[in-house]
């Protein structure tokens, strides 16, 4: 499970090392392109985890597992051939589908194939491979693009999906499966509602904040949120009730994960740039240079449940929501510093994740009954991944709008460059302004990520103390 978990994290970071190579392709994307091409894959699984876990409650955890794997498979194939940016969207959407089954199924196997008293190590062992997944991205693609193309990711990632497949067949035991309904309806309205908001977040730079089409999509995300919630109150079996997150241990934890994975993929949508333009750092380099944050996740992870029964929940996850906004605002200074600087604050965000994971995904899955490991499961990934797709689509916007501000006039016809491998194109002459550019606004982006983090958490950790105090 944790191989699947790591396969399935590792390529929502992959992708991020071959933006440059994507943007000079021939696929020619825009800025809004090539957002969208990281973050399809990771709407889709932010957006269907929830119903892929109830999947796997009511057909089976097993199967639905290996069918996500092969849908994870078949999409990063598709991507490897497609000759245009359509298709390119198509393929990564499958394969998010796929990793929508993977992720609560991983979870809802592991609560019911391990024994009460070892679940809590289990589930803290899973949370820190799907943190040091995200680094085993950066470094294997880094690897992979450093001596081939692009497409050569994609044809790695659906060779490794095979190899998971085959080994979760003989590894994973069949479990009972649960007599409830799906829920359609409640799925469906669910998928529009996160589509439309993230369709305005990741819109808005190109066509203006206060364009029809965005303020359309943001209105049409509250009027789908409303509806949502109207048809999951009236079910007899909804598909996720509402009403659970009146629970301040639930509603404190699933914000809690989205906080966490809003600010670490807003990083790891920065930092592959970053490194490989401010540093120089070749596309190998610069999977490398995340390693320092795996440290604590290595290292730490088996003590965290110790230390939450020592100081109690609010008081661990305070300092892990200040040591990630203290870590990004550090990286946001040390862009000219030397990279022994700049490593010192990618450890200092790993203690946040670290700490961070192990808490929420155990909470999370207390939280809810054990025939509802599919939906917990579900929960944890979909608050996971609609994190890691709002820090890459805001991060990536305030980087794009920044850049665009102070990109000096090029002096060239035809559209304005929106990536630093079009201004480049257009003024090779004028590499250091471009550069300077981009790097000054990827420091704004880590300061405003390190923001949101820091504010977003205080709401997270009064939460938690009320939600301790109540359980007294």
């Amino acid at each position: 499970m944790c191989a699947c978990t790591a396969l399935v994290v590792g390529f929502v970071a992959a992708i991020n090392l071959a933006v440059p190579k994507l943007a000079a392709s021939a696929l020619r994307p825009s800025s809004a392109d090539l957002l969208w091409i990281v973050d399809a894959y990771v709407i889709v699984f932010a957006c269907l985890v929830i119903p892929c876990g109830a999947v796997g409650d009511r057909l089976g955890r097993k199967g639905a597992l290996l069918a996500g794997v092969g849908m994870l498979a078949g999409g990063a194939a598709i991507s490897a051939l497609a000759p245009g940016v359509t298709i390119m969207l198509g393929g990564r959407a499958l394969s998010g589908l796929g990793a929508a089954l993977v992720l609560p199924n991983c979870v809802a196997v592991l609560i019911h194939a391990t024994a009460p008293q070892r679940r809590t190590a289990a589930l803290a062992t899973w949370a820190a491979a799907s943190g040091i997944g995200g680094v085993l991205g950066n470094v294997g693609g880094g690897a992979l693009l450093a001596v081939g193309s692009w497409q050569l990711l994609f044809w790695a990632v659906a060779g490794l999906a095979v190899v998971c497949a085959t080994w979760a067949l003989f590894a994973v035991p069949r479990m009972a499966r649960h007599q409830r309904s799906l829920d359609l309806g409640g799925a469906v309205v669910f998928v529009g509602m996160i589509v439309a908001l993230l369709a305005g977040i990741i819109e808005g730079p190109e066509q203006g904040w206060d364009s029809p089409i965005v303020i359309g999509t943001f209105a049409l995300s509250v009027i789908l949120g409303t509806i949502w919630a109207v048809v999951e109150l009236r079910s007899r079996e909804p598909m996720l009730d509402p009403r659970l997150f009146l629970d301040l241990t639930l509603s404190s934890a699933s914000l809690g994960m989205l906080v966490a994975f809003f600010g670490n993929f807003g990083l790891f949508y920065v930092n592959a740039s970053l490194l490989q333009y401010g540093r120089g750092f070749s596309v190998l380099g610069a999977g490398l240079g995340i390693l320092p944050l795996t440290l604590p996740l290595v290292f730490g992870t088996r003590y965290v449940p110790g230390l939450v029964k020592r100081f109690g929940m609010p008081a661990t996850l305070s300092v892990a929501f200040l040591a990630t906004a203290i870590g990004l605002f550090g990286l946001s200074l040390s862009s000219g510093a030397p990279y022994a600087v700049y490593a010192i604050f990618l450890v200092v965000v790993g203690i946040g994740i670290m700490l961070a994971g192990p808490c929420l995904t155990a909470e999370i899955a207390q939280a809810l009954p054990p025939e509802r490991a599919g939906i917990a499961g579900g929960l944890q990934s979909a608050t996971r991944e609609l994190g890691s797709a709002l820090g890459v689509a805001v991060i990536g916007t305030v980087l794009a709008a920044g850049f665009a501000d102070r990109l000096p006039a090029l002096g060239a016809t035809g559209p304005a460059p929106h990536t630093v491998a079009q201004a480049l194109a257009m003024a090779p002459a004028r590499h250091d302004e471009i550069v300077r550019a981009f790097v000054t606004s990827a420091d704004t982006a880590l300061q405003v990520a390190s923001a949101i983090t820091l504010l977003a958490g205080i709401v997270v950790v009064v939460g938690a103390a009320h939600a301790t105090r109540g359980r007294r």
